[in-house]
């Protein structure tokens, strides 16, 4: 199974000093290595809330900078899914402006025979990256 890390669960997995970072370590080192995935929509949220954030004190450049290193250096580096998907794409359980990504990023993962990880148990049809 391929899994699509949603920005929170990919700055986890990328930021040691984040409060889920062995969470994730866990999760994964259990999976023996699982394919671990991105998007363009993780990757951008990944440098923009690390560079964002004044606790975690990165610069734009600094961000992408972990994030490519991320990327590369895994066991099992991470795949990248493309999105060529549009807003006709959204499931229907979407009603609220803070479940368009979320529903975005699940619809997407299924279309590539993957499944959204993620660190939030209220995204339907989401794999609840357990505690």
């Amino acid at each position: 199974m391929m899994y699509l890390l949603d920005v929170n669960a990919l700055v986890a997995l990328g930021f040691i000093n984040h409060e889920f970072h062995d969470r994730l370590a866990s999760w994964v080192q259990s999976h023996d290595s699982p394919r671990l995935a991105s998007c363009s929509i993780t990757e951008l949220g990944f440098v923009r809330v690390l560079a964002q954030a004044p606790s975690y004190g990165f610069s734009v450049t600094q961000a992408r900078t972990l994030l490519l290193h991320l990327k590369e250096t895994r066991v099992s580096p991470l795949a990248f899914i493309p999105d060529a998907h549009d807003v006709s794409h959204l499931p229907t359980w979407v009603r609220a402006p803070k479940q368009i990504t979320d529903g975005h990023l699940t619809k997407l993962a299924s279309a590539n025979s993957a499944m959204l990880a993620t660190l939030d148990e209220n995204i339907p049809g989401s794999y609840f990256i357990p505690k």
